[in-house]
């Protein structure tokens, strides 16, 4: 029985339970902690606006601690997993994050937010015994000086439309670029960056385009895109609405442009009701997509063995990063050094050409706080399916 905890309640995934759920309200116990676990926290939004993503990456962090867990841990020691709802509020994942670390001995937690992560920043440098990792793909915490103890399990929001426009340069040499963003701290995320870059590899933004992050009359905006006469138009700071609305509108006006966008946008399964119109609509991903046997991936193999329907990307962010969560305290073992942050997050950064098991195609490593690989991937609408368009692109540090 699934059971979905409501934002009052705390979900402990215990090192010996396995995928048992105990949920407890907020001021009991959470199952006794044995001495030497590896304490994982959560902030979770499993309810709210950014549910659908919650409750993927919940199930996933659950799904890879089952895994150590199941092999015996790490080092011998295991895993446990301790989440509760946040329903995507700063104020309520902060408090999530204080009650749990006054509870647990915490060694890594995972965010809901760029502004949890933020938020939190200062309390983790004071603390110095926990490494975050999040939701949040944010350029500003690409940055190991300011958030020395945090990382990106994926390229950051610069860094993906740094792929596509290194996809870009290849297809079509010279290239004009539009840009359409959402009018929030999210969408207006790499606007710089990306205008730097672009003029770096001799191609040309000529529209800029600022919209609410929601549905929306675009007539107005389809029409600067007409005159601007883009050869790509880049989507950032959006999940669905208004793209299908700006495509459509585009493709009645006879538009040539090909539209693209960045992670949140390219979840196989938000497509399926606009195949139509999707069909074409291109984008970067920093994983291979749950659906994908390409090439020997024995851990997307492993995945689609426990769960055997269709996982979101969220899902693939949310496994990985607690591949690599993992990945970092056995190094720090290994080492018999202490897990404190400063410790664990040099073992992270000690990963390089790194296999994720076919959850990235090509090996991986972590010079800073992101991992800057990313492929282009194409929705085909007949089949309803992303299918791969480049190879896998490194962008150089």
């Amino acid at each position: 029985m699934r059971v979905l905890p409501t934002r009052r309640k705390v979900l402990s995934f215990a090192a010996a339970g396995g995928l048992a759920l105990g949920l407890h309200g907020v001021g009991s116990s959470t199952p006794a902690r044995a001495a030497d676990d590896i304490v994982i926290g959560a902030s979770m939004p499993m309810t709210g606006v950014f549910a659908f993503a919650g409750i993927a990456l919940n199930n996933a962090f659950q799904d890879y601690v089952k895994i150590v867990n199941d092999g015996g841990g790490i080092n011998g020691r295991k895993l446990k997993y301790v989440a509760e709802d946040t329903g995507y509020k700063v104020d309520n994942s902060v408090a999530v994050f204080n009650r749990i670390t006054s509870q647990e001995k915490v060694n890594l937690y995972y965010g809901d937010s760029t502004a949890f992560s933020k938020t939190i920043n200062a309390e983790l440098n004071r603390r110095g015994d926990i490494m975050l990792a999040g939701a949040s793909f944010a350029s500003e915490l690409n940055d190991p000086k300011n958030y020395p103890y945090q990382f990106i399990a994926g390229p950051d929001y610069s860094e993906m439309i740094g792929i596509l426009l290194e996809y870009i340069a290849k297809a079509k040499p010279g290239a004009k670029i539009a840009l359409v963003n959402s009018d929030t701290e999210f969408g207006r995320d790499p606007i710089a960056p990306t205008e730097k870059r672009a003029a770096e590899l001799g191609l040309k933004i000529v529209e800029k385009i600022v919209t609410p992050p929601t549905s929306v009359d675009v007539s107005t905006e389809v029409l600067k895109l007409r005159r601007a006469d883009p050869d790509f138009t880049i989507f950032h700071g959006y999940i669905l609405a208004p793209l299908p609305e700006f495509m459509t509108q585009a493709k009645q006006l006879g538009l040539k442009t090909r539209f693209m966008g960045t992670f949140w946008s390219m979840d196989n399964a938000i497509w399926a009701k606009s195949a139509d119109v999707a069909d074409g609509f291109m984008g970067v991903m920093p994983y291979r997509y749950y659906f994908d046997t390409e090439g020997k991936s024995p851990m997307m193999e492993k995945i689609r063995q426990m769960r055997p329907d269709y996982q979101s990307t969220g899902y693939t962010q949310g496994f990985l990063t607690a591949m690599l969560m993992t990945e970092a305290v056995k190094r720090t073992l290994d080492a018999k050094k202490e897990l404190t942050a400063a410790n664990m997050k040099a073992a992270l950064n000690s990963i390089k050409d790194f296999d994720t098991g076919g959850i990235i195609g090509v090996p991986i490593s972590i010079p800073g706080n992101t991992i800057p690989v990313g492929r282009v991937y194409q929705y085909d609408g007949a089949s309803k399916l992303m299918k791969p368009v480049s190879d896998w692109i490194r962008i150089a540090k």
